[in-house]
């Protein structure tokens, strides 16, 4: 389970409904440790709600997403977010010119 204690069979339920059924060909995910992250939405003016969550609820998150990725790595390109903005956009246009 994670995040808000949903189970993985719930995640994939709600994604269903949310997109009526689509599913991307490619996901894309930006993986940055989430004490790292939110050091980078300090001193922002209006925080998004999961913003004022606690680093466990992002930890959870964090851990979710790469549960995904893990159990379809053939649709999933998981990107070091740490890395310099130029080498993410390299990372990822590679992926797409495969």
């Amino acid at each position: 389970m994670h995040a808000r204690g949903l189970d993985d069979a719930s995640v994939r339920a709600a994604n269903t409904i949310a997109t009526g059924g689509l599913e991307p060909d490619l996901v894309v995910y930006l993986d940055i440790a989430p004490e790292a992250g939110l050091k980078r939405k300090l001193g922002e003016t209006e925080a998004i709600r999961t913003g004022l969550e606690g680093i466990d609820f992002h930890r959870k998150v964090r851990e979710g997403y790469l549960a995904q990725a893990a159990a379809d790595p053939a649709r999933w390109l998981v990107v070091d977010a740490t890395l310099s903005r130029e080498q993410v956009v390299e990372r990822i246009w590679a992926e797409l010119d495969r």
